[in-house]
């Protein structure tokens, strides 16, 4: 089982962002996308989930979707009016089927800053 997690950050008032839909896709040859888990982040701004790998090609390619326009638009104190950025897309490998991967995220209504770490 790999599993994937992420930790997702206000950046517009230096809190856990918590609430935060997430949902991790896998991206077909043809482009086509199968949702692997849809979920919250917790009031902490974290998500962690456990799936299978076993059997995907190891240069399959994903996506982890933030919906971070809905959760802006929710935080009345950091809304944007005309706010224009309404999610944020990761696109990654992950080799490993028993690999632990780390996808943080630190959100501003229309920026952000994402790295990988395991």
């Amino acid at each position: 089982m790999a599993t994937l997690s992420t930790h997702t950050l206000n950046a517009a008032d230096g809190s856990h962002a918590g609430g935060v839909a997430v949902a991790l896709l896998r991206i077909g040859p043809g482009g086509e996308r199968t949702t692997l888990f849809a979920g919250t982040t917790d009031a902490g701004g974290r998500l962690s989930e456990a799936f299978d790998l076993a059997g995907a090609e190891p240069s399959a390619q994903y996506e982890l979707a933030f919906q971070t326009g809905r959760y802006f638009a929710a935080q009345s104190a950091a809304a944007v009016p005309g706010q224009e950025r309404q999610e944020v897309v990761l696109r990654f490998a992950m080799p490993d089927p028993d690999g632990t991967y780390h996808m943080p995220l630190i959100m501003a209504p229309n920026s952000c800053s994402a790295w990988w770490s395991r």
